[in-house]
């Protein structure tokens, strides 16, 4: 199972460092209440402008906000929020955005599935659990629109795409993740997954992107779509981001989308995925709100950590079939319950 990073709401201790958006939760003689719902309780989640000095609730904003934001902060009023402007449609851009490799097409997922299945049974299908590659939409110009939408989540919340993890100067180096440090042993990839994540790596390095829209909700923000029916254990994504040490983070107050890599028996030695300023569509993936029926039920999909040749790796699988049209959703918490998913949808 996988272990999320809990991202923090509130420090330990007042600090004279931090953002003014935290000011309610270390003064209990504010008299400041929220504007959306009119009340001044759980003053640890109640926000200041830093222009108008108004209070809104984590929860109370539109897009919600489900951790306290870096910084300053703004409300809606004055900040002026708007719906984010579309990436342009236009193929070299896209191409350049992505950084799409010109070449033959690599060979048809679809085509390869079908093969494999006339040679096994159902009850070996079934017993062996394979993970399938995604199928990109066949039709290129939506193919065009479904990586315009990505580019425009990307570029609103300026986030360079990557679509692997990534080792930079100052966090966690590469020879630090070692899938072997995994408390209790970690799940091997198979051979024909690997093969299965590999040709998903060289379709999207070919712009032949999964069949997914991220499109923007005023409830949700940013969230995906599926722009097609996918099957049952369709490998969906990788999570990518940056690579940190756990112990590099934990005073980090946005943690923006962080999920754990590594979770070591030596505390020193757990690694972290950051998405913050590198990733790929996994960041706009939705958790689900883990504390109602309602919203297991709507969880779609689950989220995986293998040994990928050594290295620890996390992938989005689908964990049923999903409808064209359907809202991607997944645990964020696996089965640690202390990130507060109260507030997602």
């Amino acid at each position: 199972m996988v272990v999320s990073l809990r991202r923090r709401t509130q420090a330990t201790n007042p600090r004279s460092d931090l953002p003014r958006s935290l000011a309610v939760a270390f003064d209990s003689e504010l008299d400041t209440v929220c504007e959306e719902c009119s009340s001044g309780k759980q003053p640890a989640k109640l926000l200041l402008c830093d222009k108008c000095d108004k209070g809104f609730h984590l929860f109370c904003l539109r897009p919600i906000l489900v951790s306290v934001p870096k910084g300053s902060w703004f409300c809606p009023s004055c900040s002026q929020h708007q719906i984010p402007k579309s990436f342009p449609l236009v193929q070299t851009k896209l191409i350049d955005f992505f950084r799409i490799k010109r070449g033959p097409a690599s060979t048809s997922p679809e085509s390869c599935i079908g093969k494999k299945r006339k040679r096994t049974s159902l009850v070996m299908s079934k017993k062996k659990r394979k993970l399938l590659p995604y199928i990109p939409t066949v039709d290129p110009q939506r193919r065009l629109e479904q990586m315009a939408s990505l580019a425009t989540a990307l570029r609103a919340s300026s986030t360079e795409f990557r679509n692997e993890l990534t080792y930079v100067s100052g966090k966690a180096p590469r020879s630090a993740n070692k899938a072997v440090l995994e408390k209790g042993g970690m799940q091997v990839l198979s051979k024909q997954d690997a093969e299965a994540l590999a040709l998903c790596k060289n379709m999207m390095d070919r712009g032949e992107c999964p069949p997914l829209m991220v499109v923007f909700d005023p409830y949700e923000g940013f969230t995906v779509e599926a722009d097609r029916c996918i099957k049952d254990l369709t490998i969906i994504t990788e999570y990518v981001g940056d690579v940190d040490y756990l112990s590099n983070r934990e005073d980090d107050y946005d943690g923006d989308s962080m999920m754990t890599l590594l979770h070591a028996s030596d505390p020193l030695q757990c690694l972290v995925i950051c998405p913050d300023k590198r990733s790929n569509i996994a960041r706009f993936i939705s958790g689900i709100n883990n504390h109602t029926p309602e919203g297991r039920k709507k969880q779609n999909l689950k989220c995986v950590r293998f040994n990928v040749n050594g290295e620890a790796r996390v992938l989005l699988v689908a964990n049923r079939d999903i409808s064209k049209g359907e809202r991607l959703y997944y645990d964020y918490n696996g089965y640690e319950h202390e990130y507060p998913t109260e507030h997602f949808v």
